[in-house]
Formats: C-alpha cells, structure tokens, sequence
C-alpha cells in the first residue's frame, strides 16, 4: 500500500470559507511590511493621491502600491510587469494588496511619479533606527560603487570614443578600397557581384564617418564631454579591471559598523569618489543624530579640501594617504622619512638635519610652503638616497596640520581599513547579487535615484528582522 502526503480535491467544496490571513504565518516578513507603510504619513511624504479625487475613476491608494513595491524589492522582483504577475497568484502579495491587482502601468508611473516620496520613506525607515538607538558606535564606513545603466557601452560617445571610432572606420574604408582594386581588374561575373556589394559597403561607412563627426560635434559641446543616447544622465566609468568600464552610475553608501544598516546613500553621475567625502559625511552625520561621526573610508577619497572642508563640523574622516610619489621605488626617501616639528615649523631629514621654510617663489602655489637646507644637503653623505637635485626640497601645504590630525586617528586605529572593508563592501555585493546581472530598469538620475532607494529600503527592512525578528519588530515600529 502506497503511503503519501495527499493533497485537496480541486473540486471539492468547503463547508466554510478559510480566511486569507490563515495563509501569512505570524513571523512573515511580509507583515513588517504591512505595518511599516500603515505607520507612515504619506501625505506629509509627499505621496499623490493620498487625498481621492471627487469625480472619475477610483484610484489605488498610494499605500498599497508602496506595498507592492517594497515586498517586490524584499523579494528580488523590481520589474513592474514582474510585479502585475505576482499580485495575481503570490499569496504573501494577495495578502498584503487585499486581492488588489494593479495592472503594471499603474505600478510603473507610482515609482516614476512619487520619486521623492519614496526616498522620504526610506529616510523614514533610517529615523526610525534611530530611534531604536542602533546608531550608538558613531562610526560608518563610506566607499561607491559603479551600476550599470541602461545604456550600451556602443551608445555612449567620448571624445576618445569618437578618434578611435573614426581612426577604425577609416582603416576599413581603406581595406574595402583596396579590395575593390583588385576586383576591379578581374572580369568576371563574380568580380561585378564583389563590386556592387564593396561599393554598398563603402558607401554605408562613409555615412557611419559623417555620423561620427557630427557626434564629435555634440560631446565637444557637451559640458562633461560625453553623450549618451539610450539614458542621457548614464556616463563611462571606470571600473578597476582592463577593459571592464561600464556606462552607468557611481552610488555612494554610508554604513554603520555596528548593525550594517545603510544609513545614508547617494546616486551620482561622478565616476570618481575624490569629491564625495563632505556631502556623505554630513549626509550620515545628520541621519544617525551624532555630533561627532567617524567616517572611514579608502584611498579614493583622500582630498585635501575635503578633508578640510570636514573639520570642525563633527566629520571625523580617516583615510590613508595616496603614495603619489616615485622615489621609494627609486631607492630614495619618502615623504615620511621627514618628521615635521609643529612647535618649531621645521622638518628633520633622515640625516638629522633641519629643513626650514623658504621663501616662496613666485612661480609656486600661494598654500604651498618649502622647506630646505641649502648648507646641510651640499655635505650631506645621504644626499644621493634624499634627492637627485643638488638640494632637498620638503612642500608642505597650508592646512597639511588637517591631514597630519587624520593620520594620528587612523594611526590611533590600525584596525580602520579591515572594518571598513567587511562593513561597506557586503551591502554591495548584496544589493548586486538582488538585481542580478543586469543594469538599473529605469533611465536619469532622479528615476534611478527612486530606484536606488527602493533596494536600499528593502536591504535595510531586511538587516532589521534579522536583528529583531518579526514580531518584535513589529512591536516596536507600531510603538
């Protein structure tokens, strides 16, 4: 006798109807989600459609789209049409919508029409860590990563781009000549069939060559210089591997290295970090409430004005210095070999001398001081390992006391980079690992800003449960 798990009779009729909530477990995720957007003021957001209009259609409330769209991104599913599927057969989405069923138009245009709003909401969810006190370390890790846009790399135009474009469109109009030469001295049938197609062919590339200038024209006049066709915000970045760049957007992250809460984001068309430091600092330091906030980050962000810029406001940056100098690969003294005396506004060489301030030159920057000692270095025995000058010259720049007082933090701190790596890199490979390997499905900035923050919302909603549960969680947010 066979013994199985035996499911229902399709065609078998019930005495009384089951209740959907039997179906949602009481720690499913999915009721967080519930009571997140039910405690949420939407109109204060900015939602449209909080308030029903008098006459027309009946609309879906702005908070059951949010729903729709917060459990698609918890649950790896971002596409709109994706989303009108599983309202019609995913239980959990049933649940939560009350068997609403919006087509995927509506879906679309309430993320593309409340893009503001909904980055309120995820502000909102940091506000509400806040206040669960999680922020209490006062340290985050900052680091950016590029996101490929919906733009091909062929798509998009440099000046670069468009030299090398025309140089290998000029190498085949050559090749094709050439190839049309000989044809043309054989006579044959072939030959003339050869000639026609060859003909074609070097007339499409000179239409590609005009194409070509005319676009050299458009990114020369641009103001980045760089065009991109499908997504016109999207811009070429490069990425650490050869020949790995993507067309995309560089998003900066702020993440708390006590619970790995996304505390702050930003969505930029910027390929390079230098210039992120000050606004992700203060952009943490206002949503986790501290007055002092150690911001740890790499070597792509040191920038001297941006360290600057940090001091006295409660940003307490460490970054390593960039080694922009050659010379301990050339056997000769690093800048860290000299040792600067605040006290007595000298350094002291490897030799023990000491290099004082000079005059500055006129051909020097104004924030730039040089130290030296002409007498010292003629007789000095390590003159040949200091500098391949007759003399040493040490520049120290006006507010270098700024960077000195970052070093002493990471010196205090030996342990910075190790957190900041195992802090900030995850919360990308994860959010990279949910979309896939595929691009942003929405086009300029502010759209893929909306987008971004929809996945920051949901990794953040997800690290709580994990640290709460569900139930707790619940609790507390309707406390």
């Amino acid at each position: 006798m066979k013994r199985f798990v035996e499911g229902e009779d399709r065609r078998q009729g019930v005495l009384l109807p089951e209740y959907l909530d039997d179906y949602i477990s009481e720690d499913n995720p999915v009721r967080v989600i519930e009571v997140f957007v039910d405690e949420l003021d939407l109109r204060e957001l900015g939602f449209e459609g909080v308030v029903p209009e008098l006459t027309g259609r009946p609309a879906y409330h702005p908070a059951t789209l949010l729903k729709v769209y917060l459990y698609g991104y918890l649950n790896r599913v971002q596409s709109s049409r994706r989303l009108e599927r599983e309202t019609q057969r995913n239980i959990e989405l049933i649940w939560l919508t009350g068997r609403l069923m919006p087509d995927f138009k509506t879906i679309a245009d309430f993320r593309r029409d409340n893009g503001a709003a909904i980055r309120s909401a995820c502000a909102q969810f940091v506000v509400l860590c806040r206040q669960f006190n999680l922020f209490t370390r006062a340290v985050v890790a900052l680091d950016g990563s590029r996101f490929k846009g919906v733009n091909n790399r062929d798509k998009n135009f440099t000046v670069a781009k468009v030299a090398k474009r025309i140089e290998q469109v000029e190498a085949s109009i050559a090749r094709y000549l050439t190839a049309l030469d000989r044809a043309d001295r054989r006579d044959d049938d072939v030959a003339e069939a050869r000639t026609v197609r060859l003909t074609e062919k070097i007339e499409g590339l000179r239409q590609q060559m005009l194409s070509l200038k005319a676009m050299g024209e458009q990114v020369e006049a641009s103001p980045d210089k760089q065009v991109s066709l499908t997504d016109p915000d999207a811009r070429s970045m490069a990425t650490s591997g050869k020949g790995t760049g993507v067309v995309g957007y560089n998003v900066q992250m702020a993440v708390d290295a006590e619970h790995h809460l996304i505390v702050a984001h930003e969505v930029t068309n910027i390929g390079s970090d230098r210039s992120q430091l000050t606004s992700m600092g203060h952009k943490a330091q206002e949503a986790t409430g501290c007055d002092e906030l150690t911001v740890l980050a790499d070597r792509g962000y040191f920038n001297g004005d941006q360290v600057l810029a940090c001091e006295g406001t409660g940003v307490l940056p460490i970054i390593p210095k960039t080694q922009t100098s050659n010379n301990p690969n050339r056997g000769l003294f690093s800048g860290a070999d000299f040792i600067y005396d605040v006290e007595h506004d000298h350094y002291t060489c490897p030799a023990g001398q000491h290099l004082t301030k000079g005059k500055v030159r006129s051909d020097r920057r104004d924030d730039v001081d040089h130290y030296r000692n002409l007498s010292a270095c003629e007789a000095c025995v390590l003159n040949s390992r200091c500098t391949t000058d007759k003399h040493k010259r040490v520049k120290r720049w006006l507010h270098e006391g700024v960077l000195d007082k970052m070093q002493a933090r990471l010196d205090r701190l030996p342990e910075a980079m190790t957190i900041r790596r195992r802090t900030v890199e995850h919360p990308f490979g994860t959010l990279k690992a949910w979309m896939g390997s595929t691009h942003f499905l929405t086009k300029t900035l502010d759209k893929v800003r909306t987008e971004m923050s929809l996945q920051v919302l949901a990794y953040n909603m997800k690290r709580m449960i994990s640290i709460f549960g569900v139930k707790r969680l619940m609790q507390a947010i309707a406390a």
